[in-house]
């Protein structure tokens, strides 16, 4: 899919052609550059005391990370060692990727029309998530909701922080940007 020159995805056409507009003349924004927008999307998952015991836990987070976001994942090592839980220093215990540009609009668009219609009893996420800086953060108990992970290999189901960074000043502008995108917020 990205790898046509001349492929954009399709939330990023329609901030450009919609969604900008429509803040603009919502907010009053005198200058174009002023219009909040998308920065990048942070995506993690820990795996905590399993991966202490098993290492292959950590990989295996890893791998379906990399499968979700479309782009190599990377592990996130231990800072301090804890002897109760027998961590050390430098053990990779989660897994983390940063999504910007393209595959950013590809994963928010995937989240929102295929992996949040998937979570059972959904009644959408939370209004309140925001920063006070224009970021919100999200979760999700099952990264098992995204179509690119085979339900039948997966050995364990991780839970999932989502952050998605823009450009927004207060929360109120970054809560408007996010709703035109068809966040589905329940408040």
């Amino acid at each position: 899919m990205l790898d046509n020159a001349n492929y954009t995805p399709r939330l990023k056409a329609f901030y450009k052609d919609s969604i900008r507009a429509a803040l603009k003349e919502e907010f009053g924004y005198k200058n174009d550059m002023q219009i909040p927008s998308l920065d990048k999307i942070v995506l993690n998952i820990g795996c905590g005391a399993e991966a202490v015991r098993d290492s292959k836990k950590a990989k295996s987070a890893i791998e379906d990370l990399t499968k979700i976001a479309g782009q190599q994942a990377v592990g996130t090592k231990a800072r301090k060692s804890h002897a109760p839980f027998r961590l050390r220093e430098g053990m990779i215990i989660g897994a983390k990727v940063t999504l910007r540009g393209d595959r950013m609009y590809e994963f928010l668009d995937r989240l929102i029309t295929i992996a949040m219609p998937r979570i059972r009893d959904f009644r959408g996420v939370s209004g309140t998530s925001f920063d006070g800086r224009g970021n919100y953060a999200t979760g999700l108990k099952e990264h098992i909701v995204f179509p690119e992970i085979d339900f039948d290999k997966v050995d364990e189901t991780w839970g999932m922080d989502i952050v998605i960074a823009t450009t927004a000043e207060t929360d109120a502008e970054a809560k408007s940007l996010l709703k035109h995108f068809n966040m589905p917020f329940n408040s």
